[in-house]
């Protein structure tokens, strides 16, 4: 009985410090972890058609919906670089906006930010007693705080578009046949770029021409 003890209580020590080394996936998240790339495409496109594009000379910023101005960066630069060499080493050709390009090519940092309630009643009624009501000259009266509060969080995004331009003539919209999108952490820092711009592109393979 006491060896099956001992057993016991080596085993309970073994998986304590087994679980107590084990990394914890969200709290020790790296960057590059945290990165989610999405890639959606118009399914009745034949990428293959395609032979020419054009891109974007700056990189537009969207806030909450709405155009912002802003000027270049160095980052922009660095984005529609490493955009343009993936769609080169796909086959395609880059040409002037006025050469009448088959593709056109947007890319935008995008934000939104969003008001949420949170509920703090538990939070005021723990500690809202903490407070000496006495020390303001309310004698008999005890503090009342609301119970809810507001607060805002902003979500940040790399999006690249391409737009059919080869078959927009006469028509009043634009066709987008293909989209990458980049959320999480570090996403805006130049040594991700290209990394992030690469594996959007890897998880599109039909993302080519034929010469």
């Amino acid at each position: 009985m006491q060896r099956m003890i001992g057993l016991s209580l080596l085993l309970f020590v073994t998986i304590f410090a087994v679980s107590s080394c084990a990394k914890d996936p969200l709290s020790n998240m790296t960057e590059e972890e945290s990165r989610i790339y999405i890639t959606n495409r118009d399914s009745t496109a034949s990428f293959n058609l395609y032979k020419t594009y054009s891109i974007v000379d700056s990189v537009a910023l969207i806030d909450n919906n709405r155009l912002t101005d802003k000027e270049a960066t160095s980052w922009d630069r660095q984005v529609i670089d490493a955009v343009q060499n993936a769609m080169n080493a796909r086959g395609y050709v880059k040409v002037g906006r006025t050469q009448n390009p088959d593709l056109g090519i947007n890319i935008s940092r995008v934000y939104n930010t969003t008001t949420n309630l949170v509920d703090l009643s538990g939070y005021y009624g723990s500690y809202g007693g903490y407070y000496d009501p006495y020390y303001w000259g309310y004698s008999g009266y005890d503090y009342y705080f609301p119970t809810y509060g507001y607060y805002q969080s902003t979500e940040a995004a790399l999006s690249i578009d391409i737009l059919d331009l080869k078959n927009a003539s006469g028509s009043q919209t634009i066709k987008g046949v293909w989209s990458g999108v980049v959320r999480g952490e570090g996403i805006f820092r130049g040594s991700n770029v290209l990394s992030q711009v690469q594996a959007l592109f890897d998880q599109s393979p039909y993302l080519k021409t034929n010469q």
